[in-house]
């Protein structure tokens, strides 16, 4: 947070720059699939949350812990940020809503609640949750209502579902300093909201931009988007 309690004037011109950038690349209505079957599919299987939450888990369980972000299409939020340094695992779900094990069909249709979020379990002596939240402000546009770029309906909403009081404080701070500083053309209105329930997606969402590079949708939708965040996060990438 120290950059930008310290350096509002930066915050302005190097967020809008960055905004502009990614907002170019924002997911589309129509996503590909690998397996279109899966996708119409209401048996498709889910993986386990607390399994695929618990891989590459640091030693010292003390130096664990969990965010939950939703930035539009989960498929370009886990591609950026399984990336980073720190991060252990990403799964791809829903989050906010009020029916139990949703499938996407349903979440798609508008009618459970959920915001589309991928779950990213870090470890904290190698990534801050500070600077998980510079790469998520940085990488997708809060300012628009349930919107990015041509996806849009409540689950694509830009929201951060806080685990902790620590979370919700950091990222209350973090939203008024950008808002102060104007540093996009609109205010910031991502909702910042407690952790509630969240229910992982299906098996074909998950890992989906490193098992499908080749589609038209990575192609054209989330490897541009990557190669703008690695330029922007380079020392923050994993080597």
């Amino acid at each position: 947070m120290k950059f930008f309690m310290h350096k509002s004037s930066v915050i302005k011109a190097a967020v809008t720059l960055v905004t502009v950038v990614f907002f170019m690349t924002a997911c589309g209505q129509n996503k590909l699939i690998s397996n279109p079957g899966k996708m119409t599919s209401e048996n498709s299987k889910k993986p386990n949350a607390e399994q695929l939450a618990s891989d590459q888990v640091p030693s010292n369980e003390s130096t664990r812990d969990t965010a939950t972000f939703g930035a539009g299409c989960f498929w370009c939020v886990e591609a950026v940020f399984q990336r980073l340094n720190g991060v252990l695992s990403i799964t791809s779900g829903y989050s906010g809503g009020f029916v139990k094990n949703p499938s996407y069909k349903e979440v798609c249709a508008g009618t459970t609640g959920h915001a589309e979020v991928c779950r990213i379990v870090y470890d904290k002596s190698k990534i801050s949750f500070d600077e998980l939240l510079e790469v998520f402000w940085k990488t997708h546009d809060p300012t628009t209502m349930n919107r990015q770029g041509n996806d849009f309906g409540t689950q694509y909403r830009s929201a951060i579902f806080y685990h902790t009081a620590e979370q919700k404080q950091i990222a209350e701070k973090y939203k008024a300093e950008l808002n102060a500083a104007k540093a996009y053309p609109n205010p910031i209105i991502t909702e910042i909201v407690a952790f509630t329930n969240y229910y992982p997606a299906e098996d074909y969402h998950q890992n989906y931009y490193n098992q499908n590079g080749t589609q038209g949708y990575c192609q054209f939708v989330i490897q541009p988007k990557l190669e703008k965040f690695e330029k922007v996060f380079k020392d923050k990438l994993k080597h």
